[in-house]
C-alpha cells in the first residue's frame, strides 16, 4: 500500500496578471494593432488570471542564449524545489534523512548533476538515498513520478518516497517567434514546484494510490513537445491536443478501473491536470463530469496557470486538504501524447 500523506509547494515571487502579460507579449513580438487585439482576446479566454515567474514581467521578453537560459534554470529550479521539499517535509514532521527515494520531474531545463543530487546536501538527505530523475515526459511527469513511487513502495513497504516536480516555462518564451504555439504557451504556462511525500505500510491518513495506468497515443507524436534550438526551447503544441486527449482517455480510464473491479460511476473525486481551458472542457465532456468534480483544477489553472509536470501536484495538494473519501482519479497528459492515470482512494483523517 502506498499513501500520499503530505504535499508542499513553492512559487516564484513575481506574480504576473494575465492582462499585463498579454501586452508585454504583443509588444515583444512586434505585433500590429489587429494581432495585438487577437492576443488580448486569447489571453482573456484562457481562464488563467495570474501566474508566477522567476523573471519579472519586463524581463520575460529578454533575449538569452541556451547557455544563459540553463544557468537561470539551474539557479531557480534548485531554489524552488528546495522550498517545496522543505515545506512538504515540515508538514510531515519528518527528518530529511528519513527519505529513502527521491524522484524528480522537469521538462523545461536540463541539470547534470541531477536536481536531487544538487538538493541532497542543502535538504539534508542521506548519502545513500536513491535518486531517479525524470525528463522528457512533459506535463505528465508529475503523475508518472507518483506511479514510480507507488511501485517502489509496493516492493519496499516501509520506505518513504519524495516526488518533486519543478518547471520554469517562463524561460521558454521566444521573443522572435510569433507562432501561435509560442503565443498560446505564453498565455497558459506559469512557474512553480511541488513536492509529495508517499509512505508505505499500513493504512494512514492521506490518499491511497490503488493502481496506476499509462496510455500512449503514438499517432500524436508530433502534436506536443519542445524543439530544442540554439536560443532555447521552442514549444510544439497542436490545436488537436484537446481532441486527442478527449478521444483516447476514456478507454484508458476504463482499462484501469476494470483491473480493480470498478466502473466510472464509482469515482467520487478527480485530480485533473489543468492543461488549459480546452483540455479541461474536453475532459468534462468525455468523462461526463459535473462542475464540482473539476472545480479544483479550474481554480489551480486560474491562480497558477499550467505549471507542466507540477500542475497536477498543485491540484493534489488542494484535494488532499479537502479530505476526499471514496475512489478518485488522477490524470495528467504529456508528449506522445501520453496519459498517466492513478486510481486513488480517500482515507479518513
Amino acid at each position: 500500500m502506498a499513501f500520499i500523506t503530505h504535499v508542499g509547494t513553492a512559487v516564484p515571487r513575481h506574480a504576473i496578471e494575465q492582462h499585463a502579460l498579454a501586452g508585454v507579449v504583443a509588444r515583444t513580438l512586434g505585433l500590429d494593432a489587429e494581432k495585438t487585439a487577437s492576443v488580448r482576446t486569447l489571453f482573456d479566454h484562457t481562464r488563467v488570471r495570474r501566474r508566477h515567474s522567476v523573471v519579472p514581467l519586463e524581463g520575460l521578453g529578454a533575449a538569452r542564449s541556451l547557455t544563459e537560459g540553463m544557468a537561470l534554470y539551474r539557479r531557480h529550479a534548485v531554489e524552488l524545489a528546495l522550498r517545496a521539499a522543505q515545506d512538504c517535509i515540515a508538514r510531515a514532521r519528518l527528518a530529511p534523512e528519513e527519505i529513502d527515494l527521491v524522484i524528480t520531474s522537469s521538462c523545461t531545463g536540463v541539470l547534470l548533476p541531477s536536481l536531487a543530487a544538487l538538493l541532497a546536501k542543502p535538504l539534508g538527505l542521506r548519502n545513500d538515498v536513491r535518486r531517479l530523475p525524470l525528463t522528457e515526459l512533459g506535463c505528465a511527469g508529475g503523475a508518472s513520478a507518483l506511479a514510480l513511487a507507488h511501485s517502489h513502495l509496493r516492493a519496499f513497504p516501509h520506505a518513504r518516497a519524495l516526488v518533486m516536480a519543478v518547471e520554469l516555462p517562463s524561460l521558454t518564451f521566444q521573443r522572435d517567434d510569433p507562432s501561435p504555439e509560442n503565443i498560446v504557451a505564453s498565455a497558459l504556462f506559469g512557474d512553480g514546484a511541488a513536492a509529495v511525500l508517499l509512505q508505505g505500510g499500513n493504512a494512514q491518513p492521506g490518499i491511497e494510490i490503488v493502481g496506476t495506468q499509462t496510455g500512449l497515443f503514438p499517432a500524436s507524436l508530433e502534436d506536443m513537445g519542445f524543439d530544442l534550438r540554439d536560443s532555447g526551447f521552442y514549444v510544439v503544441l497542436s490545436k488537436n491536443v484537446p481532441r486527442i486527449i478527449a478521444d483516447g482517455t476514456p478507454a484508458v480510464v476504463r482499462q484501469l478501473l476494470r483491473r480493480h473491479g470498478l466502473a466510472p460511476k464509482d469515482l467520487e473525486f478527480f485530480v485533473l491536470h489543468p492543461g488549459g481551458r480546452r483540455v479541461l472542457e474536453a475532459l468534462e465532456r468525455t468523462l461526463e463530469l459535473n462542475p464540482a468534480q473539476t472545480a479544483t483544477s479550474w481554480d489551480v489553472l486560474a491562480h497558477y496557470g499550467n505549471q507542466s509536470s507540477a500542475s497536477v501536484l498543485f491540484v493534489l495538494r488542494e484535494t488532499l486538504g479537502q479530505g476526499p473519501r471514496g475512489y478518485g482519479l488522477l490524470a495528467a497528459f504529456g508528449p506522445g501524447i501520453t496519459v498517466e492515470l492513478a486510481l486513488l482512494r480517500g482515507q479518513p483523517c
